[in-house]
C-alpha cells in the first residue's frame, strides 16, 4: 500500500503554495500584477495592453509554473543557447517571447497602426511635422538624464524612448538594446500613455497664455487620394535610405497605411486593423509581462526608470509646446500652440487632449484635426528616433 503521508508531503513540497515561502518577492510581484489588472480592468488604463502585460507578469511569478526562463535568454545573448534550443527546452512564454526578441510583434503592431492612421492632416499642414519632431525632445532629454545618473548608454536609450509615447517602439528598441529592462520600460510607457489626460493639461496651461489657447485655426485644405498614396511610398524610401535601422518599424507602418489608402486592398487593410492587430497584441502584451520576474524587476533601477519615464513624457510635451509657441509668433497668431503637445505619438489621445484644452479656453475652438497632424508626425518621429538610437548603441 502506498505511503499516504509521504505522497501528501511530496504534493505539498512541490506545490506553488509551498514554493511561495522561498522568497517574499514572489508574493509582492503577484500583488503588483493584480494591481495592474485592477488599473486595466476597472480604471481602463490602456486595457488592451495593460491587462495582457499584468497577466503575463502574474503567470511568470507563480512559482513552479516554469513558463518563462530568463536564464535561457541570458544564454542566448552570450551565444551558448540558440532559438532552436529555447523552442525545445523553454516554456510557453519563452516561445511567445521569441516574437518580441526578433522584433516581429512590434513591427506587426505598426502594420495595424498604419492601416488605422490618416496622414491627411499632416499632408494638409506639413509644418506640423516640426511639432512632431520637437516632441521627440523628451526622448533625448531623458536619455541624457539617465546617462547622468549612471545608466549605460544602451539602457539610457531604451529609457529615453518612453518619451516618444509609443509602446511598440519602446518594446522594439528595448528588446534589442536592454532586454533585462523590458518589463519596467513597457509598463512605464503604457501607464504614462494612459495618464496623458492627467500629465499634459497642467503643463499646457503653465506654458501657454489664455490668448494663445483661445486661438482658432483655419480649416485644413483637402488632400487628394493620390497624395495619400504617394506619401507612404516616399517616406519609406527616404527614411529607410537615410536610416536603414528604422526599416522594420517605419516600413510596416507605411505598408499598413498604403493598404488603407490605396482603395484596392480593403480586405488586407481590414485584417491588419482587426484580426492581425488583436492577435499580435495578445502575444506581445503577455510575453512582455513575462519578463517581469521578481528577482529582476524588484530593484531601485525599476523605480528610476519609472521616474525617468514620467520626465520623458513631460519634456516631450514641453518641447512640442515651445515650438508651438514659436510658430504662433511667426504666423502672427494663426497657429494655436496647444497642438504642439500632440507631437507625442499617442494617437489619438494626445490630439484629443489638445482639443479639450482648446475648447475650455474657447468653446468654438475645434483643434482635433489640426492636432492630428503633429500626432501622426510623432509616430514617424518616434520610430526615426528609435532607429537612430539603435544605430548608435545597438
Amino acid at each position: 500500500m502506498a505511503n499516504i503521508p509521504a505522497i501528501l508531503e511530496r504534493l505539498w513540497s512541490t506545490s506553488g503554495f509551498y514554493l511561495l515561502t522561498s522568497d517574499w518577492r514572489q508574493l509582492l510581484m503577484i500583488a503588483i500584477a493584480c494591481f495592474l489588472l485592477y488599473l486595466g480592468l476597472v480604471k481602463k488604463y490602456e486595457p488592451l495592453l495593460l491587462v495582457g502585460i499584468a497577466f503575463g507578469m502574474l503567470l511568470t511569478n507563480l512559482p513552479g509554473s516554469n513558463m518563462y526562463h530568463p536564464e535561457m535568454w541570458d544564454a542566448y545573448i552570450t551565444g551558448t543557447m540558440s532559438i532552436g534550443d529555447i523552442l525545445h527546452e523553454g516554456g510557453l512564454l519563452d516561445i511567445m517571447y521569441i516574437g518580441v526578441k526578433i522584433g516581429l510583434y512590434p513591427s506587426l503592431i505598426f502594420l495595424g497602426v498604419g492601416a488605422m492612421t490618416d496622414f491627411g492632416p499632416l499632408l494638409a499642414n506639413p509644418k506640423s511635422l516640426l511639432l512632431g519632431a520637437a516632441a521627440q525632445f523628451g526622448i533625448f532629454a531623458a536619455f541624457m538624464l539617465a546617462i547622468v545618473i549612471g545608466f549605460p548608454a544602451n539602457v539610457a536609450a531604451s529609457i529615453g524612448i518612453i518619451g516618444g509615447a509609443d509602446g511598440p517602439t519602446a518594446i522594439w528598441l528595448t528588446s534589442k538594446l536592454a532586454p533585462d529592462y523590458l518589463a519596467p520600460i513597457a509598463i512605464a510607457a503604457y501607464s504614462y500613455m494612459a495618464l496623458i489626460p492627467m500629465i499634459q493639461p497642467p503643463i499646457m496651461k503653465a506654458l501657454t497664455t489664455k490668448e494663445e489657447r483661445e486661438t482658432v485655426m483655419e480649416q485644413l485644405r483637402p488632400v487628394s487620394q493620390g497624395q495619400k498614396i504617394l506619401f507612404p511610398i516616399i517616406v519609406t524610401i527616404f527614411c529607410c535610405l537615410l536610416l536603414p535601422s528604422v526599416a522594420p518599424l517605419l516600413g510596416m507602418l507605411m505598408l499598413g497605411n498604403l493598404l488603407k489608402e490605396s482603395g484596392v486592398t480593403n480586405r488586407l487593410s481590414d485584417t491588419a486593423q482587426n484580426g492581425l492587430m488583436n492577435t499580435v497584441t495578445i502575444f506581445l502584451s503577455v510575453s512582455v509581462g513575462a519578463t517581469a520576474k521578481y528577482d529582476r524587476f524588484l530593484n531601485i533601477r525599476t523605480l528610476a526608470i519609472i521616474g525617468l519615464g514620467l520626465l520623458a513624457f513631460m519634456f516631450a510635451t514641453v518641447g512640442g509646446l515651445l515650438i508651438g509657441k514659436l510658430m504662433y509668433k511667426l504666423s502672427g497668431g494663426k497657429i494655436n500652440p496647444l497642438i504642439g503637445s500632440a507631437g507625442v505619438s499617442a494617437v489619438p489621445m494626445a490630439a484629443r487632449v489638445s482639443q479639450m484644452e482648446g475648447q475650455k479656453a474657447n468653446p468654438s475652438n475645434f483643434l482635433l484635426m489640426h492636432a492630428m497632424g503633429p500626432n501622426v508626425a510623432g509616430v514617424i518621429g518616434s520610430a526615426v528616433a528609435a532607429g537612430l538610437l539603435l544605430a548608435l548603441f545597438g
